[in-house]
């Protein structure tokens, strides 16, 4: 079974989708400048409607690279203003490691226009219906959790 974490951040109206998709962002690259921040960013626009139209609030973004997978949700409303759900620590890898890939939800009726928009800019970065779930099962769709070493039983000799 694949490795997934998922991180949740807050959206509307604690920040604007513009300053969340920056977030998740900083999130992805450790704040470290390269050509994996540049090509992130290069879609701030795309992903910042993706964020608008609520389609990271039931589907996740969705992260893979040659580690774990990482899913990103976000919160909006009073769940975003209370930031309690909120999980926006830093991974405990590089989710962006060797041959990696982003995915947005987005609604049906805006899928058209966003994967057209994405695909002049990058190949790395596609939306999808968010009602898919990236061709894995539903119990391993569901099952999320964070990365985590039991020392007892690594220590044991």
């Amino acid at each position: 079974m694949a490795t997934v974490a998922s991180r949740i951040f807050s959206s509307s109206p604690h920040r604007s989708s513009v300053d969340t998709w920056e977030a998740i962002v900083d999130l992805l690259t450790a704040r470290k400048p390269g050509a994996a921040r540049s090509e992130l960013l290069s879609v701030t626009g795309i992903a910042s409607a993706v964020i608008a139209e609520r389609g990271p609030q039931d589907a996740s973004i969705t992260v893979t690279c040659d580690g774990p997978r990482t899913r990103i949700y976000c919160l909006y409303d009073d769940d975003a203003i209370d930031g309690s759900d909120g999980k926006e620590d830093p991974l405990g890898y590089d989710p962006l490691s060797g041959n990696w890939a982003v995915s947005l939800p987005c609604s049906e009726d805006e899928l058209a226009w966003i994967q057209a928009s994405l695909s002049e800019k990058t190949k790395r970065i596609t939306a999808r219906d968010k009602s898919e779930t990236l061709g894995e099962s539903e119990s391993v769709a569901n099952e999320e959790q964070d990365l985590s070493v039991d020392l007892g039983a690594f220590l044991k000799s």
